[in-house]
């Protein structure tokens, strides 16, 4: 194997935080390597907060763009995976708020599969428990929509939502119990 092919395993191999500081050095497959290893959990993040892929996909380039140019100025207080959750989290959000609200999913038509067509009554159910929580998420404060959406769909711990969130984690605690209990309300039918 050669020099050549070896160093990209290498560099594939070390912790976030050492290819950051590689990366503020101006290191670029460093800073490659960290978009590989964070883009899909982020793209996941952001088609959640912005409701659309095109705009979530944009949101995490922009975030990518942002950290590339900040890198020099991280100082390694949170996790790299956190400081980027941060920044995608920011990004989304402005662009929410410039944007009209995105569609809602009981207007995007699911694809329809085999089992949808054999079972009509099963597909109808399903189609109206997905708008039902659709619409409410969409009930809920943006602070709730945002905890819940790092905990429940991202798996994040309460520190880190705390970090992303910059508020304590006493306060991502009550505010998922809010949503919690705002979503099994509206949900309570659906049980």
């Amino acid at each position: 194997m050669s020099e050549r092919t070896a160093a990209p395993q290498a560099v594939r191999d070390l912790p976030d935080r050492i290819l950051a500081v590689r990366a503020a050095e101006g290191d670029e497959d460093s800073f490659a390597f960290l978009v590989q290893r964070h883009s899909r959990s982020l793209l996941g993040l952001a088609r959640c907060v912005v409701g659309d892929s095109q705009d979530a996909e944009e949101a995490v380039q922009d975030a990518f763009l942002s950290a590339w140019r900040r890198l020099p100025e991280y100082r390694h207080h949170a996790e790299f995976r956190t400081w980027m959750y941060r920044i995608t989290v920011n990004r989304c959000l402005n662009m929410r708020r410039r944007r009209p609200p995105p569609l809602s999913l009981e207007t995007v038509a699911e694809p329809v599969t085999a089992d949808a067509w054999s079972q009509p009554a099963r597909s109808a159910e399903q189609d109206a428990a997905t708008a039902a929580l659709s619409r409410a998420l969409a009930g809920l404060d943006e602070e709730q929509r945002l905890c819940w959406l790092l905990r429940e769909v991202q798996g994040m711990p309460y520190k880190e939502i705390a970090q992303v969130t910059h508020t304590s984690e006493q306060t991502v605690r009550g505010r998922l119990f809010r949503a919690r209990r705002s979503l099994q309300e509206a949900m309570g039918p659906w049980r």
